[in-house]
């Protein structure tokens, strides 16, 4: 997988304190549902990265 660039993911975001919250919260979902493919050896923090970079994930902060 390519890395996406820092500065863009912040952007994606709003801050990089919001990037560290949504790539964490996703990763800790991938690992607790099992959602890693056994014969593919991922870092579930590079599969949440990844899936910011590509817009697949919604999210917004209360308050």
């Amino acid at each position: 997988m390519r890395y996406p660039a820092l500065n863009d993911l912040i952007e994606k975001t709003g801050n990089k304190y919001s990037l560290v919250l949504v790539v964490s919260k996703r990763a800790r979902q991938i690992v607790d549902k099992n959602l890693i493919d056994e014969t593919k050896i991922e870092n579930p923090v590079s599969i949440a990265t990844g899936e910011v970079a590509e817009d697949k994930l919604k999210f917004h902060f209360k308050g």
